[in-house]
C-alpha cells in the first residue's frame, strides 16, 4: 500500500448530524463504508449496504483507555449480524460496515477480509479482541486474493479518516523523521512523532517497577501491553521490559508514562540527539511557521 500517493475520500451524512451515520467512499474504490454510533443503528439497518455481503468492525471502551474492545466479523447480510450483536454484546458503541458497490464480494472474499483484519488487529496490538480466535486465511485463486487485498488496502486507508486508528500501522517514514530519545531511570528508548500518535521503536526499554502514585490508566495500559507481549522480559535483563515491536501510543506523554512507570510530560521527556526536548522542537517549528 503506497501511503505517499494522494487520494480523495467523500463522506456523506444523510441525517445532517456529523456525529451520526456517515457513508464513506474513496476515489477509485469499488467499496463503500457505513460508519455509525450504536444509537442510530436503526438508521443504519435501513441502508441497502447492510443488506449485502461485507465485513464489519464494532468497538467500545476496553479495560485500558488506549486499547478499545473490538469485534471483527463478516456476514452475507451484515445488518442481520449486527442485530444479533445488539442483543448479545453490550460493550460496543460504534460500528463500521464495508461492502462492495458492485456486489462483487462473495462469501470467500469476505471471509478472507475478516481474517486479514483480525490478523492486522492481532499484530498491531492496539485493541483488545473480543473474537475467540484469529481464523486461517481461506484459499482463494490468485485473482480473487489480489482483488481482496486491493479492497482491503482501500478499506484501511478510509478507517483513520473516520477516527478508527487501532488498525493503523506505524508510519513508513520512520527513517526520514526526527528521532527522539528517552534516557531516565536506567532505561533507554527511541521514538518519533507519527500522524497517528507517538511511535516507540522496537528494542526500547521500560522500567519494571511502577511508582505508587502512577495514574490507574497508565498501570492498566502497562498490564495490557505485558499481556499482549508488547512489553517483554528478555534473557539478558530482569531489570526492565523490552518493547518487542514498533508500537504507537496516543501521545508522547502516554508513551513516556508507560515506559517510566509514572506520570510524565512527554514533550519534556523526549529529546533529540542534541538534547532539545520535543517541546523545544515544537516551539521552534511554530516560530518558523509564524514567520
Amino acid at each position: 500500500m503506497d501511503r505517499t500517493r494522494g487520494f480523495s475520500v467523500r463522506i456523506f451524512i444523510p441525517s445532517g448530524d456529523p456525529a451520526g451515520l456517515r457513508v464513506v467512499e474513496k476515489s477509485n474504490w469499488t467499496g463503500v463504508g457505513v460508519v455509525f454510533p450504536r444509537s442510530v443503528m436503526q438508521e443504519a439497518l435501513d441502508r441497502a449496504e447492510l443488506a449485502r455481503p461485507g465485513v464489519y468492525i464494532i468497538w467500545g471502551p476496553g479495560k485500558s483507555p488506549e486499547m478499545p474492545l473490538v469485534y471483527i466479523g463478516e456476514g452475507a447480510e451484515t445488518g442481520a449480524r449486527l442485530s444479533t450483536h445488539a442483543k448479545k454484546k453490550e460493550f460496543w458503541t460504534n460500528a463500521a460496515v464495508f461492502a462492495s458497490k458492485d456486489a462483487n464480494l462473495n462469501k470467500a472474499h469476505i471471509q478472507y477480509l475478516e481474517a486479514r483484519l483480525l490478523r492486522r488487529a492481532d499484530e498491531e496490538k492496539r485493541c483488545e479482541l473480543d473474537n475467540g480466535n484469529v481464523p486461517q486465511l481461506p484459499v482463494l485463486s490468485d485473482v480473487d486474493r489480489a482483488d481482496s487485498d486491493l479492497f482491503l488496502d482501500d478499506l484501511l486507508l478510509c478507517l483513520p479518516v473516520v477516527g478508527v486508528r487501532f488498525l493503523q500501522k506505524p508510519g513508513t517514514q520512520a527513517q526520514t523523521i526526527h528521532p527522539l530519545f528517552l534516557h531516565a531511570k536506567g532505561i533507554k528508548a527511541q521514538g518519533y512523532v507519527d500522524s497517528s500518535g507517538f511511535v516507540v521503536r522496537s528494542g526500547s526499554q521500560a522500567v519494571k517497577k511502577e511508582v505508587r502514585s502512577i495514574h490507574k490508566f497508565l498501570s492498566v495500559e502497562r498490564t495490557a501491553l505485558i499481556e499482549r507481549g508488547v512489553l517483554s522480559t528478555t534473557e539478558d535483563s530482569d531489570n526492565y521490559y523490552t518493547i518487542t515491536q514498533d508500537y504507537t501510543f496516543s501521545s508522547p506523554s502516554s508513551a513516556a508514562g508507560v515506559l517510566l512507570g509514572r506520570s510524565a510530560s512527554g514533550p519534556s521527556e523526549w529529546k533529540d540527539k542534541e538534547g532539545r526536548t520535543l517541546k523545544d522542537l515544537q516551539e521552534e517549528s511554530a516560530e518558523e511557521l509564524s514567520g
